[in-house]
């Protein structure tokens, strides 16, 4: 299993839109990606949003990057996001 971390930094205005925009992405990467087992959202108190997905493996993260709902997202969030960091691992004890 291949695990995604990422940690958005968010404008403090755009903290609202970013947070409907994201929960929807999840929603739909869930509903729609075969290969996407878990896409949990998370949010601190100072606009930092922690994301931990959960992919079959490299083809199914690459099929999520390549849907038309993860472009329009990542375009759409562009001008609110301060920094952007992701992380990727290899799940070797799953619960």
């Amino acid at each position: 299993m291949l695990i995604i971390a990422v940690t958005f930094n968010i404008r403090p205005e755009s903290v609202g839109d970013f947070r409907e925009a994201i929960l929807k992405n999840a929603a739909t990467s869930l509903a729609d990606e075969e290969g996407c087992n878990l896409f949990d959202v998370c949010e601190a108190a100072d606009g930092i949003f922690y994301l931990y997905e959960r992919y079959t493996n490299d083809d199914a993260f690459n099929i999520h990057l390549k849907s038309s709902h993860f472009l329009a997202f990542d375009k759409l969030v562009a001008p609110w996001v301060e920094t952007k960091k992701i992380e990727r691992y290899t799940l070797i004890s799953p619960v």
